[in-house]
Protein backbone atom coordinates (compact mmCIF):
# COMPACT_ATOMS: atom_id res chain seq x y z
CA UNK A 1 0.00 0.00 0.00
CA UNK A 2 1.03 3.82 -0.58
CA UNK A 3 0.02 6.22 1.45
CA UNK A 4 -1.33 9.43 -0.05
CA UNK A 5 0.47 12.14 1.84
CA UNK A 6 -1.32 15.09 3.50
CA UNK A 7 0.36 17.99 3.34
CA UNK A 8 -0.27 21.12 5.71
CA UNK A 9 1.44 23.64 3.00
CA UNK A 10 -1.21 22.52 -0.12
CA UNK A 11 -4.19 22.78 2.35
CA UNK A 12 -3.01 26.09 3.80
CA UNK A 13 -2.69 27.43 0.55
CA UNK A 14 -5.99 26.79 -0.53
CA UNK A 15 -6.91 28.21 2.68
CA UNK A 16 -4.84 31.65 2.44
CA UNK A 17 -6.42 32.58 -0.95
CA UNK A 18 -9.98 32.25 1.25
CA UNK A 19 -8.81 34.40 3.61
CA UNK A 20 -7.31 37.10 1.05
CA UNK A 21 -10.85 37.59 -0.42
CA UNK A 22 -12.01 37.77 2.68
CA UNK A 23 -9.52 41.00 4.07
CA UNK A 24 -10.17 42.77 0.46
CA UNK A 25 -13.94 43.09 1.42
CA UNK A 26 -12.97 43.97 5.30
CA UNK A 27 -10.64 46.89 3.66
CA UNK A 28 -13.51 47.59 1.28
CA UNK A 29 -15.38 48.72 4.27
CA UNK A 30 -12.25 50.20 5.74
CA UNK A 31 -11.30 47.70 8.00
CA UNK A 32 -7.99 46.06 8.03
CA UNK A 33 -7.64 42.93 10.17
CA UNK A 34 -4.73 43.88 12.76
CA UNK A 35 -2.94 40.63 15.00
CA UNK A 36 -0.73 41.62 17.38
CA UNK A 37 2.03 39.07 19.29
CA UNK A 38 3.73 39.86 22.21
CA UNK A 39 7.35 37.81 22.79
CA UNK A 40 8.11 38.03 26.20
CA UNK A 41 11.86 36.77 26.19
CA UNK A 42 14.42 35.62 23.78
CA UNK A 43 13.72 31.60 23.14
CA UNK A 44 14.96 30.50 20.03
CA UNK A 45 12.11 28.63 18.73
CA UNK A 46 9.56 30.74 19.92
CA UNK A 47 11.23 34.23 17.83
CA UNK A 48 11.40 32.11 14.60
CA UNK A 49 7.41 31.50 15.26
CA UNK A 50 6.52 34.71 15.66
CA UNK A 51 8.94 36.25 13.18
CA UNK A 52 6.94 33.65 10.80
CA UNK A 53 3.21 35.05 12.13
CA UNK A 54 4.60 38.80 11.59
CA UNK A 55 5.80 37.71 7.51
CA UNK A 56 2.41 36.00 6.90
CA UNK A 57 0.29 39.03 8.01
CA UNK A 58 2.31 41.25 6.36
CA UNK A 59 1.75 38.65 2.92
CA UNK A 60 -1.99 38.96 3.40
CA UNK A 61 -1.67 42.64 3.95
CA UNK A 62 -2.86 42.41 7.32
CA UNK A 63 -1.74 45.03 10.34
CA UNK A 64 1.05 43.35 12.31
CA UNK A 65 2.60 44.13 15.40
CA UNK A 66 5.24 42.62 17.04
CA UNK A 67 6.03 43.43 20.70
CA UNK A 68 9.12 42.16 22.11
CA UNK A 69 9.63 42.70 26.19
CA UNK A 70 12.64 41.48 28.58
CA UNK A 71 13.36 38.15 30.23
CA UNK A 72 12.89 40.29 33.41
CA UNK A 73 9.01 41.80 32.49
CA UNK A 74 7.14 42.09 35.44
CA UNK A 75 3.80 39.90 35.88
CA UNK A 76 2.25 43.70 36.04
CA UNK A 77 4.00 45.01 33.26
CA UNK A 78 2.83 42.08 31.05
CA UNK A 79 -0.60 42.37 32.57
CA UNK A 80 -0.85 46.40 31.39
CA UNK A 81 0.46 45.23 27.88
CA UNK A 82 -2.30 42.69 27.25
CA UNK A 83 -4.73 45.38 28.98
CA UNK A 84 -3.74 48.23 26.33
CA UNK A 85 -3.93 45.42 23.32
CA UNK A 86 -7.43 44.97 24.61
CA UNK A 87 -8.62 48.18 24.55
CA UNK A 88 -6.55 49.23 21.07
CA UNK A 89 -9.04 48.98 18.13
CA UNK A 90 -6.66 48.51 15.54
CA UNK A 91 -5.64 45.14 16.81
CA UNK A 92 -8.73 42.70 16.51
CA UNK A 93 -6.73 39.77 17.63
CA UNK A 94 -3.97 39.54 19.74
CA UNK A 95 -1.72 36.38 21.70
CA UNK A 96 0.89 36.36 24.36
CA UNK A 97 3.31 33.75 22.59
CA UNK A 98 3.97 30.74 24.91
CA UNK A 99 6.03 29.88 27.09
CA UNK A 100 6.47 32.76 29.20
CA UNK A 101 9.36 32.95 31.43
CA UNK A 102 9.28 30.84 35.03
CA UNK A 103 8.78 33.95 36.94
CA UNK A 104 5.34 34.63 35.10
CA UNK A 105 1.87 33.08 35.53
CA UNK A 106 0.71 31.84 32.01
CA UNK A 107 -3.26 31.14 33.39
CA UNK A 108 -3.13 35.10 34.57
CA UNK A 109 -2.27 36.30 31.40
CA UNK A 110 -4.44 34.46 29.14
CA UNK A 111 -7.60 34.92 31.54
CA UNK A 112 -7.03 39.13 30.89
CA UNK A 113 -6.89 38.33 27.06
CA UNK A 114 -10.32 39.13 25.69
CA UNK A 115 -12.28 36.75 24.84
CA UNK A 116 -13.36 38.41 21.61
CA UNK A 117 -9.11 39.09 20.57
CA UNK A 118 -8.52 35.55 21.98
CA UNK A 119 -6.80 35.02 18.26
CA UNK A 120 -5.20 31.24 20.07
CA UNK A 121 -8.78 30.35 21.74
CA UNK A 122 -6.67 29.15 25.13
CA UNK A 123 -9.22 31.51 27.26
CA UNK A 124 -12.04 29.38 29.10
CA UNK A 125 -14.45 31.60 27.23
CA UNK A 126 -13.64 30.26 24.43
CA UNK A 127 -12.71 26.76 25.25
CA UNK A 128 -16.11 26.33 26.73
CA UNK A 129 -17.81 27.79 23.30
CA UNK A 130 -15.64 24.89 21.65
CA UNK A 131 -17.05 22.34 23.64
CA UNK A 132 -20.50 23.26 23.28
CA UNK A 133 -20.31 23.15 19.79
CA UNK A 134 -20.54 27.17 19.52
CA UNK A 135 -17.15 28.33 19.26
CA UNK A 136 -16.34 31.95 18.01
CA UNK A 137 -12.65 30.81 17.33
CA UNK A 138 -10.91 27.13 17.34
CA UNK A 139 -7.12 26.30 18.89
CA UNK A 140 -4.87 26.91 15.88
CA UNK A 141 -3.27 23.18 15.89
CA UNK A 142 -6.51 21.30 16.29
CA UNK A 143 -8.12 23.33 13.69
CA UNK A 144 -5.18 22.67 11.07
CA UNK A 145 -5.62 19.01 11.48
CA UNK A 146 -9.38 19.27 10.91
CA UNK A 147 -9.12 21.31 8.01
CA UNK A 148 -6.78 18.63 6.73
CA UNK A 149 -9.10 16.41 7.43
CA UNK A 150 -11.96 17.72 5.64
CA UNK A 151 -10.25 19.48 1.93
CA UNK A 152 -8.12 16.03 1.77
CA UNK A 153 -11.39 14.48 1.67
CA UNK A 154 -11.42 12.02 4.54
CA UNK A 155 -14.53 11.33 5.42
CA UNK A 156 -14.57 11.46 9.61
CA UNK A 157 -18.40 10.60 10.21
CA UNK A 158 -18.99 7.86 12.92
CA UNK A 159 -14.86 7.15 12.17
CA UNK A 160 -13.18 5.77 15.40
CA UNK A 161 -10.76 9.16 15.93
CA UNK A 162 -7.59 7.94 18.72
CA UNK A 163 -6.21 10.94 19.52
CA UNK A 164 -2.83 10.15 21.23
CA UNK A 165 -1.42 13.25 24.05
CA UNK A 166 -3.85 14.91 26.19
CA UNK A 167 -2.65 18.42 26.06
CA UNK A 168 -4.51 22.00 26.27
CA UNK A 169 -3.17 22.63 23.11
CA UNK A 170 -3.92 20.04 21.22
CA UNK A 171 -4.80 16.61 22.58
CA UNK A 172 -7.91 17.96 24.81
CA UNK A 173 -9.61 20.31 22.38
CA UNK A 174 -8.68 17.70 19.26
CA UNK A 175 -10.92 15.24 20.67
CA UNK A 176 -13.71 17.98 21.47
CA UNK A 177 -13.95 19.38 18.27
CA UNK A 178 -13.56 15.61 16.43
CA UNK A 179 -17.17 14.93 18.77
CA UNK A 180 -19.21 17.68 17.34
CA UNK A 181 -22.04 17.43 15.21
CA UNK A 182 -20.96 18.28 11.28
CA UNK A 183 -18.34 18.14 8.99
CA UNK A 184 -14.79 16.75 9.97
CA UNK A 185 -16.61 15.59 12.85
CA UNK A 186 -18.88 13.36 13.91
CA UNK A 187 -16.52 10.63 15.07
CA UNK A 188 -16.29 8.31 17.66
CA UNK A 189 -13.16 9.62 20.05
CA UNK A 190 -10.69 7.93 21.94
CA UNK A 191 -8.03 9.86 24.07
CA UNK A 192 -5.00 7.89 24.96
CA UNK A 193 -2.04 8.97 27.35
CA UNK A 194 1.40 8.35 29.38
CA UNK A 195 -1.52 6.80 32.00
CA UNK A 196 -3.03 4.51 29.44
CA UNK A 197 -3.05 0.60 30.10
CA UNK A 198 -1.79 -1.35 27.07
CA UNK A 199 -2.03 2.09 24.52
CA UNK A 200 -1.30 -0.32 21.41
CA UNK A 201 -4.19 -1.61 21.91
CA UNK A 202 -6.21 1.06 21.79
CA UNK A 203 -4.31 2.87 18.87
CA UNK A 204 -4.69 -0.34 16.96
CA UNK A 205 -8.89 0.30 16.89
CA UNK A 206 -8.34 3.91 15.14
CA UNK A 207 -9.46 4.63 11.94
CA UNK A 208 -7.81 8.10 11.88
CA UNK A 209 -4.63 8.21 14.60
CA UNK A 210 -4.02 11.62 15.88
CA UNK A 211 -0.61 11.99 17.58
CA UNK A 212 0.94 14.77 19.74
CA UNK A 213 2.71 13.47 22.40
CA UNK A 214 6.12 14.58 22.12
CA UNK A 215 7.92 11.90 21.97
CA UNK A 216 9.98 11.31 18.89
CA UNK A 217 8.38 8.06 16.37
CA UNK A 218 6.55 7.29 19.28
CA UNK A 219 3.85 5.60 17.27
CA UNK A 220 5.49 2.38 15.20
CA UNK A 221 3.65 -0.05 12.88
CA UNK A 222 2.57 -2.86 15.11
CA UNK A 223 0.64 0.21 16.87
CA UNK A 224 -1.70 1.28 13.89
CA UNK A 225 -4.51 -0.41 11.79
CA UNK A 226 -3.50 -1.68 8.39
CA UNK A 227 -5.56 1.22 5.96
CA UNK A 228 -5.57 4.00 8.76
CA UNK A 229 -5.36 7.63 8.14
CA UNK A 230 -2.07 8.54 10.47
CA UNK A 231 -2.27 12.68 11.08
CA UNK A 232 1.14 13.39 13.50
CA UNK A 233 1.54 16.76 15.40
CA UNK A 234 4.72 16.00 16.67
CA UNK A 235 7.88 17.81 16.04
CA UNK A 236 11.44 16.59 17.47
CA UNK A 237 14.50 17.63 16.94
CA UNK A 238 16.96 14.83 17.25
CA UNK A 239 20.56 14.22 16.83
CA UNK A 240 21.73 13.29 13.10
CA UNK A 241 25.54 13.18 12.11
CA UNK A 242 24.67 12.49 8.79
CA UNK A 243 22.71 16.01 8.39
CA UNK A 244 24.13 19.23 7.61
CA UNK A 245 23.08 20.84 10.89
CA UNK A 246 23.80 18.00 13.14
CA UNK A 247 20.04 17.20 13.66
CA UNK A 248 16.83 16.99 12.31
CA UNK A 249 13.05 16.96 12.81
CA UNK A 250 11.04 14.08 13.33
CA UNK A 251 7.35 13.82 14.31
CA UNK A 252 5.67 11.54 16.98
CA UNK A 253 5.13 8.91 14.40
CA UNK A 254 8.30 6.24 12.79
CA UNK A 255 7.13 7.66 9.64
CA UNK A 256 9.12 5.11 7.52
CA UNK A 257 7.94 2.07 8.84
CA UNK A 258 4.49 3.28 9.19
CA UNK A 259 3.44 4.63 5.81
CA UNK A 260 3.64 1.41 3.85
CA UNK A 261 1.02 0.60 6.24
CA UNK A 262 -1.79 3.45 5.81
CA UNK A 263 -4.08 4.73 3.59
CA UNK A 264 -2.88 8.30 4.17
CA UNK A 265 -0.33 10.39 6.96
CA UNK A 266 1.21 13.52 7.34
CA UNK A 267 5.15 13.75 7.40
CA UNK A 268 7.28 16.31 9.75
CA UNK A 269 7.89 18.80 8.48
CA UNK A 270 5.88 19.59 5.96
CA UNK A 271 2.77 18.28 7.31
CA UNK A 272 0.39 19.97 10.32
CA UNK A 273 3.30 22.48 10.78
CA UNK A 274 2.25 25.26 7.84
CA UNK A 275 -1.41 25.05 9.48
CA UNK A 276 -0.98 26.41 12.88
CA UNK A 277 -0.12 29.81 11.38
CA UNK A 278 -2.83 29.54 8.87
CA UNK A 279 -5.23 28.95 11.53
CA UNK A 280 -4.28 32.01 13.48
CA UNK A 281 -4.40 34.08 10.79
CA UNK A 282 -7.80 32.66 10.23
CA UNK A 283 -8.81 33.19 13.76
CA UNK A 284 -7.52 36.96 13.49
CA UNK A 285 -9.73 38.09 10.21
CA UNK A 286 -12.89 36.10 12.00
CA UNK A 287 -12.23 38.28 14.59
CA UNK A 288 -12.02 41.65 12.40
CA UNK A 289 -15.54 40.37 11.24
CA UNK A 290 -16.90 39.79 14.29
CA UNK A 291 -16.04 43.95 15.16
CA UNK A 292 -17.11 45.03 12.34
CA UNK A 293 -20.70 43.56 12.45
CA UNK A 294 -20.53 44.21 16.18
CA UNK A 295 -20.57 48.16 15.15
Amino acid sequence: MTARLILGKDVSEEIYAELRQRIENLKSKGVVPGLAVVLVGDDPASQVYVRKKGEMCESLGMHSVTIRMPQETTQQELMDKVAELNADPAIHGFLVQLPLPAHLDEEQVINAISPAKDADCFHPWNVGRMLIGNPDFLPATPAGVQQMLIRSGIDTAGKHVVVVGRSNIVGKPMAAMMLQKGIGADSTVTVVHSRTRDLASVTRQADILIVGIGKPRFITADMVKEGAVVIDVGTNRIDDPTHPKGSRLVGDVDFDAVEPKVSAISPVPGGVGPMTICMLMANAVKAAENALEAE
